[in-house]
């Protein structure tokens, strides 16, 4: 999964040219957002297939800055604090997040500076996260 760093026309139907024409092409966008800064509209999305939207987007005249890999991490919702906990995990590593959002799935995508370091701290979060839900199915009874 990628996230593409697009510039848009902050005007009305910038953002259905954009979504018109990844549909014309049969790219699906998997999460992300549009933001307003400085009378500019920056969007980052996700797709599976960064480098094809880029393609796509830049064919028609939409300005890509940037194509990077993401870091997809499950938080665990009913467990307050979660943003707080991964956010100082990946402080304490060194690594800036200088992108999130959700995707379709609920999960947080993160773009980062160091993407080597965050990918070991993402995915030590993720052993942790699943040890968790181990231990909870199997202190649950067993039905007989």
């Amino acid at each position: 999964m990628q996230d593409l760093s697009i510039e848009l026309d902050h005007e009305p139907g910038a953002l259905a040219r954009m979504g018109e024409v990844l549909g014309a092409a049969g790219l699906s966008v998997e999460g992300g957002g549009v933001w307003a800064v400085d009378g500019r509209a920056v969007a980052h999305f996700l797709f599976e297939h960064g480098e094809a939207a880029r393609r796509v987007l830049e064919d028609a005249g939409i300005v890509v800055r940037a194509v990077r890999d993401v870091l997809v991490q499950r938080l665990d919702q009913a467990l307050p604090g979660q943003l707080g906990a991964i956010a100082r995990r990946m402080a304490d590593a060194g690594v800036n997040l200088e992108v999130m959002y959700s995707d379709h799935d609920h999960r947080l995508v993160l773009v980062v500076d160091d993407h080597a370091r965050g990918r070991a701290v993402s995915q030590a979060w993720e052993r942790e996260r699943e040890e968790r839900e181990r231990e909870k199915r199997e202190e649950r009874p067993t039905a007989r």
